[in-house]
């Protein structure tokens, strides 16, 4: 794939990297592009298919996936995501730098690719605040929150191996946890990277 080295977000649900990256989206618009993932889950209340996500049927998602069309791909609580090509070259058409919102499961399957992104990790300061973050939203039952609970858990014990994220920021202060995100970024992608911004 062609085009600046995209960045892959990865991090328990909860741990912020959804905030983090509205934030970056909101502050450099012209530098990064998100890579907008296919789910065969409904939406959420005030999501907005091709913004949010990509809602498609199981169907439509495996047939797509058989043809080779996603980079990777997983299930989680009985719903398929993933992230297509297709949606990483749109960004790239933009001249923009691919950010990607992936769990620990598409890391690993990326890895195997030819993508060579930048691997950052963003995790809670322990899973007792990233309960209390889960809680706190109200969009969870209490099955599918322990779910994530369990999931997070796996999650921050796997990113634990050694050479799979270039970055691991713990988000106990979110400017501080924003500034560390903009600082890597600023390295990798060289220091005219912000001054294309406002």
């Amino acid at each position: 794939m062609q085009g600046p080295r995209p960045v892959v977000l990865s991090g328990p649900s909860g741990a912020g990297k959804s905030t983090l990256l509205k934030k970056l989206l909101k502050d450099y618009e012209n530098v990064f592009g998100f890579s907008v993932s296919h789910t065969t889950r409904q939406p959420r209340p005030g999501e907005v298919n091709g913004k949010d996500y990509h809602f498609v049927t199981r169907e439509e998602m495996q047939k797509e996936i058989d043809a080779g069309e996603f980079i990777e791909h997983a299930e989680f609580s009985g719903n398929m995501y993933g992230t297509s090509k297709g949606a990483v070259q749109a960004v790239q058409a933009q001249s923009q730098i691919c950010v990607l919102d992936i769990d620990i499961q598409g890391v690993k399957n990326i890895k195997r690719t030819d993508l060579n992104p930048i691997y950052i990790s963003v995790q809670p300061p322990s899973i007792d605040i990233l309960e209390k973050r889960l809680r706190d939203r109200k969009t969870e039952t209490e099955d599918s929150l322990l779910k994530r609970l369990t999931a997070a858990r796996l999650d921050l014990e796997l990113s634990k191996e050694p050479g799979l994220f270039d970055l691991v920021i713990i988000n106990d202060d979110l400017e501080k946890a924003y500034s560390e995100l903009k600082e890597v970024l600023q390295e990798v992608s060289g220091s005219g990277l912000f001054s294309r911004a406002p």
